[in-house]
């Protein structure tokens, strides 16, 4: 195996749907999250915003499930292809890619957050 090399303690990750090669969203791991993710088959990430490791798919049922996952040549990347269940993004939408730099949107909106993620 390739080993990662955490820089801060975290990992890049880049997200894309095995299938479309649509990229999902963009996130970090913790060493925790990465051996995690590579034992269950399902992504888990580490949030910066609440400090703490999240299982991809807790809260909304919308897991990802990981197909591949490939290393960068300097080994301070990863590529994970996987199949999402609906959304990616908290927002509602497949993507978190989901509008232009100016504003409009061009993704597909597939659930409403309100249903899924009750407090």
């Amino acid at each position: 195996m390739m080993e990662p090399e955490f820089k801060d303690g975290l990992l890049p990750v880049i997200v894309q749907d095995c299938t479309t090669l649509e990229v999902l969203m963009f996130a970090f791991m913790s060493r925790e999250a990465f051996e995690l993710t590579r034992s269950t088959g399902i992504a888990h990430y580490f949030s910066r915003s609440r400090g703490k490791l999240w299982k991809k798919g807790e809260t909304s049922g919308h897991y990802q499930r990981v197909q591949e996952m490939r290393i960068d040549c300097d080994r301070d990347c990863l590529l994970i292809l996987v199949e999402q269940d609906t959304g990616a993004c908290h927002t509602g939408y497949r993507s978190c890619f989901y509008r232009t730099i100016d504003g409009t949107v061009v993704g597909e909106k597939t659930f409403e957050p309100g249903d899924v993620y009750k407090n």
